[in-house]
């Protein structure tokens, strides 16, 4: 039927709903379930409703079962967390978990957890722990308790309040019963991360119950078996749960778990006992989260390698989302002391995955881990495939490459001919994705390198010859040959002239902070080729730059001009001399990709390759460099900052601004939108918001 008739029959139902109770005949228990569960059912066909609430609350006061489940099944629906009737709610609530019937304690709890209001955490979050722990509480309400503590928890954490039954509740991790195994372990892992010493016996318990769980055969657990996988989902959370800790101190526990570890390794390298696809998901779920906490621990080289050669084995797997997630912690295991070796064996499949994959979050992924394997054995390879793959790389991912081809060539340069080929190469490949952070850092490596400042100003030279350059080249061209051109200059094909002409022919192409940059590079000129004066002065008393619309560009070409005129050749000289080497900071290059990534993200590279240990030095540590890093990586071009005095992985030279860049980047998008009906407002490395946007006359 058509869309008018379904309302029209809605609205003729709704009236009737709403006679009958505001009628004066009383209705019985089944009517006011029956019409209460019209009202829900017309609600979740998309139309509002504003009547009915109170009857529901009323049928929370009944005695059967149907009539309370509709009753609360409104409520979570439909009721908002700041109505009215929450007080009256909360009553009926408070009722039925006093009743120890466990039917109806488990509808409250499902109610309490599903509304989550702040409310309902101030009436209860004291409550449910001792209906938790209670000795003579059924398994199902232990569940449901749990998972209700959990949400509450997650809403209001400041609401629930961590007493005795804190100790009482990790037991329940040795329970008979899996399910309230499965939902402790949930709640355990979620408070463990808040507090973690309040639960550290948890870890000798969790190892105890994932030991009975991988050394069981799949009829022990018949009830928790899974496609020929016993308790898989209380295995993962076990595991994860081991993950907020450091490996145990006991050695006797230390084996334990170890030996947990390889019975799950081993078993995954066993013959599928199911063709299903969900027996490999329930297998490989078990095995990524193991390997998870291999990684976690990062002190047993044996399971280490172990661990990569089998992610290795996924590389080339059918399924997407395995090649995915092998790649992802591959990039992990690379950060690794242990395993960096034997992520490396698996370079020229990564390198084939990133050419051949289809999938653009898979390749994204590959690049990540070329990334993190990438040493000074392997850097001129792991670059030239990069670079080769930016070719053709998708526009999404091509600034990040730009940025990490930047790094990498710069970390592992031995010769500084070989980083500047690669930067200018880079340029023409991606020039519109080359920041200005990655330019400059090569302007400050030239002038801080004496030996690479005359092969530079060749090179840039012979790329500027090319018909078309890219801005950014013709950026770093005019910088160098304004510098370093007389080292060039004895070659009648790259005579001053020659170099003048060439970088004139591009004036005409660029922006205004180009245009301003190539004025300085003439001025630098004449100091260093006076026989250009009068080309160069000519140049600077057209009108088209002193009576430039442009401000600084008219500026500037007065001030060289008169320059140029009135002071002496020494004094040019000295004004003009050639720019002292930079001093040592931390790469601006480095803290943009760190930002734009964000830190937990980004796989370090270095040649002491860390421990990711989770002792408590390494906290320890890893606290200070967060609040060491907050003001360095907040700006791009830090001059303000202080020298490193540790050995970082890039020093940076050219940096300024004292003032912190702001973390939300959408005001910086707003004006393209003055000329524009769509485009992106906002993008991190999880979300894009776009704006798309149509006008006719006065509407919009």
């Amino acid at each position: 039927k058509s869309k008018e008739a379904e309302i029209k029959r809605i609205n003729k139902e709704l009236a009737n709903i709403r006679s009958k109770f505001k009628g004066d005949k009383a209705l019985d228990g089944y009517s006011k379930k029956k019409y209460v569960c019209k009202l829900l059912f017309i609600f979740l066909l998309g139309h509002d409703i504003d009547f009915g609430h109170m009857e529901a609350v009323n049928l929370l006061s009944s005695n059967k079962y149907t009539e309370k489940q509709i009753g609360y099944l409104f409520i979570s629906v439909l009721v908002n967390s700041n109505s009215d009737l929450i007080r009256l709610i909360n009553n009926g609530i408070k009722n039925d978990l006093a009743s120890r019937n466990p039917t109806f304690m488990n509808l409250a709890l499902h109610c309490i957890a599903n509304v989550g209001s702040r409310e309902m955490a101030e009436a209860f979050a004291s409550e449910i722990p001792s209906i938790l722990v209670a000795g003579d509480t059924m398994d199902s309400v232990k569940q449901s308790a749990a998972l209700c503590l959990l949400r509450l928890n997650r809403t209001s954490p400041d609401l629930v309040p961590m007493g005795e039954w804190t100790a009482r509740v990790v037991h329940l991790l040795n329970d008979q019963h899996l399910g309230v195994v499965t939902a402790a372990t949930s709640l355990i892992t979620t408070l463990a991360q808040k507090s973690p010493n309040d639960f550290k016996t948890s870890i000798s318990l969790a190892v105890a119950r994932l030991s009975r769980i991988v050394t069981s055969a799949s009829i022990d657990l018949q009830d928790y078996t899974y496609y020929f996988v016993a308790a898989p989902w209380l295995s993962v959370k076990l595991l994860r749960l081991l993950q907020c800790y450091p490996p145990p101190e006991d050695a006797a526990l230390r084996s334990r778990l170890t030996e947990c570890l390889e019975t799950i390794l081993n078993k995954a390298q066993e013959p599928p006992k199911s063709k299903k696809v969900q027996h490999s998901n329930a297998k490989n779920a078990v095995l990524f989260e193991a390997i998870s906490l291999i990684i976690h621990h990062d002190s047993e080289p044996t399971l280490l390698v172990r661990a990569c050669n089998q992610l290795g084995q996924f590389l080339q797997h059918r399924e997407t989302n395995l090649r995915y997630l092998a790649l992802e912690s591959m990039c992990t295991l690379a950060s690794s002391e242990f395993s960096h070796e034997a992520v490396k064996t698996h370079i020229e499949t990564v390198i084939s995955a990133l050419k051949t994959e289809r999938d653009v979050s898979v390749r994204q992924r590959a690049v990540d881990l070329l990334y993190a394997m990438c040493d000074r054995s392997n850097a001129k390879q792991i670059v030239a495939e990069m670079l080769s793959y930016l070719e053709t790389a998708d526009y999404s991912i091509r600034e990040e490459i730009v940025l990490k081809v930047a790094i990498l060539a710069e970390k592992y340069a031995v010769d500084y001919t070989w980083y500047v080929d690669t930067i200018l190469n880079l340029i023409r490949i991606a020039g519109d994705y080359v920041s200005e952070e990655v330019w400059y850092r090569v302007i400050q490596i030239v002038i801080n390198q004496d030996d690479v400042q005359g092969y530079a100003a060749k090179t840039v030279f012979e790329a500027l010859q090319a018909p078309a350059c890219h801005e950014n080249l013709v950026k770093v061209g005019g910088y160098i040959l304004g510098e370093f051109g007389n080292l060039i200059a004895g070659d009648s094909r790259s005579s001053p002239l020659v170099q003048f002409n060439l970088l004139h022919s591009k004036f005409h192409l660029c922006s205004v902070p180009t245009r301003a940059l190539l004025l300085s590079a003439y001025i630098k000129l004449i100091n260093l080729f006076p026989e250009v004066k009068a080309t160069i002065q000519g140049v600077l008393r057209s009108d088209s730059q002193l009576r430039n619309a442009d401000v600084e560009l008219q500026q500037r070409a007065v001030e060289y001009l008169r320059l140029s005129c009135m002071a002496s050749t020494d004094i040019l000289a000295t004004v003009l001399e050639e720019m002292p080497p930079f001093p040592e900071r931390e790469s601006s290059i480095l803290a943009k990709l760190k930002r734009k990534k964000g830190p937990s993200n980004l796989p370090t590279i270095d040649d002491a390759r860390r421990n990711v240990n989770g002792s408590t030095e390494h906290s320890e540590n890893t606290e200070a460099t967060k609040k060491g890093s907050t003001h360095a990586f907040t700006d791009l071009l830090s001059l303000n900052s202080t020298p490193s005095t540790g050995a970082s992985l890039l020093v940076d030279v050219f940096s300024n601004t004292s003032t912190p860049a702001s973390v939300d980047v959408s005001e910086e998008n707003l004006p393209r939108f003055v000329c524009k009906n769509n485009g992106v407002i906002y993008e991190n490395q999880l979300l894009q918001i776009g704006l798309k946007s149509e006008y006719r006359q006065n509407l919009g």
